[in-house]
């Protein structure tokens, strides 16, 4: 269901996914700048885009997606990965840098939700939820190593230059191969196992 439908039913609801949802795919591109711009690439930085005013990231189609069926995504932080002083590693880092940050707020919004499960609240506790499934799918969702996604960076960053080119060669069908591979689910193990891990982790703590 689209977010647009949501607005006009219960417009309290659609501020409680939309603003979660949102600033999770801008947070996700602000990570890919700050870790940019730590590693030697100032771009993002002088382009304004190390904010997280959503108004510097929301891209028009993106945005329009989101509303209409439910998802969708930001603008690109801009990265010269030429511009980093080690290109491998770089590349490696700057382009983990969004699925880490995914991963993190999950984790804390799992942290959050164990904290508070002496006094629930209805409402915190399903906007605590979402945001932590978003984020686990966002995560899963990036590490797919088809371009122009993330997890193809992630990849190159280890393979031959032979190799780089002939998967930067898929990015005009990118967008085909995975919506086949999200419409055979193949993304369900990694979340399920992103789920575990992070509930896991904080178990050792919060027993």
């Amino acid at each position: 269901m689209g977010l647009i439908n949501l607005l006009f039913q219960d417009p309290l609801a659609f501020v409680l996914v939309a603003v979660p949802l949102l600033y999770s795919i801008i947070i996700h591109e602000l990570a890919h700048g700050w870790v940019a711009d730590k590693m030697g690439d100032s771009t993002a930085r002088w382009l304004g885009r190390l904010s997280l005013n959503p108004l510097k990231h929301l891209d028009p189609i993106g945005t329009a997606m989101l509303f209409i069926f439910g998802f969708g995504w930001a603008k690109p932080v801009p990265v010269n990965f030429n511009n980093l002083r080690d290109f491998r590693k770089g590349l490696i880092f700057v382009s983990s840098a969004g699925i880490v940050a995914n991963i993190i707020l999950a984790f804390m919004a799992f942290l959050c939700l164990r904290l508070l499960s002496s006094s629930p609240n209805e409402v915190l506790h399903t906007l605590l939820v979402y945001f932590a499934q978003i984020n686990i799918m966002l995560a899963a969702f990036n590490l797919i190593p088809i371009p122009p996604l993330d997890g193809s960076k992630i990849l190159m960053g280890f393979v031959s230059r032979k190799f780089q080119y002939s998967l930067a060669r898929l990015e005009p069908y990118g967008f085909f191969i995975i919506l086949g591979l999200l419409w055979l689910h193949v993304l369900d193990p990694l979340i399920t196992f992103f789920r575990w891990a992070i509930l896991g982790l904080i178990s050792l703590f919060l027993p």
